[in-house]
């Protein structure tokens, strides 16, 4: 046998042993890098991976577990019933934790003038707070503030993507702010 095949064989020997070395690993380490995973119950409300540990009555627990957006139709600030189950949680979620101050911030797309999608996106983050007052939450907690489109999520001509501009976003607050 040429000596360049016998050094090949004994090259892909080590390569092998090598590989297989690499394999192996201490059993603890996967358990020290990676938070212990919380078993799923196959139900829609188990925890996103990661935010098993989320504390209730916190603002991420708001985000995740209640939601904090809901949408409009085009031109209009009323409320669909969409809109309504989630501000149903919202006003559920606020009543158990009276610590919590809210700002609204309503938004609208670029369909309209200027002072037409301000105007527009006033109405809508104060359907929104009447709303909430209605479900039982202090008004004296929330604020709402339109913004027109100088904030859109996305800019876009297609219908199907503008309603994401057209929104109330509602966003606790430790303390009142003025803008």
């Amino acid at each position: 046998m040429p000596a360049t095949t016998a050094y090949m064989r004994r090259l892909a020997a080590a390569a092998a042993l090598l590989a297989l070395t690499a394999c192996t690993t201490a059993p603890d380490v996967a358990s020290l890098e990676e938070p212990a995973v919380a078993p799923m119950t196959g139900q829609t409300n188990d925890p996103a991976p990661g935010f098993e540990n989320v504390a209730a009555g916190s603002e991420e627990d708001f985000i995740l577990n209640v939601g904090r957006r809901i949408y409009f139709k085009e031109d209009s600030a009323a409320l669909d019933s969409v809109a309504m189950a989630t501000l149903d949680n919202q006003a559920a979620w606020l009543n158990k934790n009276p610590n919590w101050l809210l700002k609204l911030q309503g938004f609208a797309d670029d369909s309209g003038s200027l002072s037409k999608m301000q105007t527009l996106s006033q109405k809508r983050a104060d359907a929104t707070m009447a709303y909430l007052a209605s479900k039982g939450v202090d008004p004296s907690r929330m604020w709402a503030k339109g913004y027109g489109n100088d904030r859109e999520v996305r800019d876009c001509t297609e219908r199907s993507c503008k309603v994401q501009n057209r929104r109330v976003v509602s966003n606790l607050r430790a303390a009142r702010e003025t803008s």
